[in-house]
């Protein structure tokens, strides 16, 4: 794989988090095909109960996008628990799709130096796991959201000289936990294997609050989430100087098109009023920093 130019980023869209409906899914991947990110993971990443009710979407979305000249990849589950779910990411190596890997468990079944994607939920926190990584296959990393930006920096350094682009959590509901217990259900009295699927009742999460009323976490299934929207808005020069690849922007509700198209500008000319302006876009919601400039992660933007 050819990495692009020293110091050019560009958009990967990650995939959808939340439980929506066949409806919502289709719309959303035409949309995102239109748009001017360069790439698209595509798959359910939480929890394997939802695949059937989106699933027969899956191929539209994908030729749509290949024709629209987006690189598109198809993402594992976070957590591999079951055999149905091992069968599963075993059947995307059939495909002919690149896949991203969201549990190291997916390595089992790609075949030795088959090329792979990695997602933020494999902890890649130092360079020789990415070399290791890189050995097995790897041809793109999107970083976990929590790393320092000096940990970006030799962590997309060490990319370059290994043949990997490297990618950061730009814009999203920061993933920090995937679990065996469903919370959702836990949240309505329900046992996880008769959920009734009541997280489809919050399309963007559940938002969980502190004994004194902030706040603070998203339950979306078993993931938990940040309850602000962490974004680099503010840190793309930063990014660029680092030798990031790309920013990872993650699915929500809303104008996700209007949010592309604000991150695809941040690029060709970073803004120093850019949190300000994404505020604006979208009113009422909470922004963090993130970890890059070393704070708590809740830190707001």
């Amino acid at each position: 794989m050819a990495l692009k130019p020293e110091n050019i980023m560009d958009l990967t869209i990650g995939p959808i988090a939340f439980f929506w409906t066949a409806g919502q899914v289709a719309e959303f991947y035409r949309a995102v095909a239109q748009g001017p990110a360069s790439r698209v993971v595509i798959g359910e990443w939480v929890c394997s109960k939802r695949l059937p009710f989106w699933q027969p979407e899956i191929p539209t979305a994908v030729n749509c996008l290949l024709a629209a000249g987006k690189e598109v990849a198809l993402s594992t589950l976070a957590l591999i628990t079951l055999k149905r779910e091992r069968r599963q990411t075993e059947d995307l190596l059939d495909t002919g799709l690149p896949v991203e890997i969201a549990d190291l468990s997916a390595l089992h079944h790609l075949p030795e130096g088959a090329p792979f994607w990695v997602g933020p939920t494999v902890n890649v926190y130092n360079e020789g796991t990415l070399d290791w990584l890189a050995r097995r296959g790897a041809t793109r990393i999107c970083l976990p959201p929590e790393l320092p930006l000096a940990s970006v920096a030799k962590l997309a350094a060490a990319g370059r000289a290994a043949g990997v682009a490297v990618e950061v959590w730009g814009h999203g509901r920061a993933p920090l936990a995937i679990s065996g217990r469903c919370y959702h259900a836990r949240l309505h009295d329900r046992a996880k294997d008769s959920c009734q699927f009541v997280c489809a009742e919050d399309p963007d999460g559940r938002t969980v609050e502190t004994l004194d009323g902030r706040r603070f976490l998203t339950v979306n299934g078993v993931q938990t989430l940040g309850h602000a929207h962490t974004t680099v808005a503010g840190q793309i020069a930063a990014l660029e100087a680092a030798g990031v690849s790309s920013i990872r922007l993650s699915p929500q509700t809303g104008d996700f098109t209007a949010l592309t198209g604000f991150y695809a500008d941040l690029l060709a000319s970073p803004r120093p009023d850019a949190q300000e302006a994404l505020r604006r876009l979208m009113p009422g919601a909470e922004l963090a920093q993130g970890f890059l400039d070393g704070r708590a992660g809740v830190a707001g933007a």
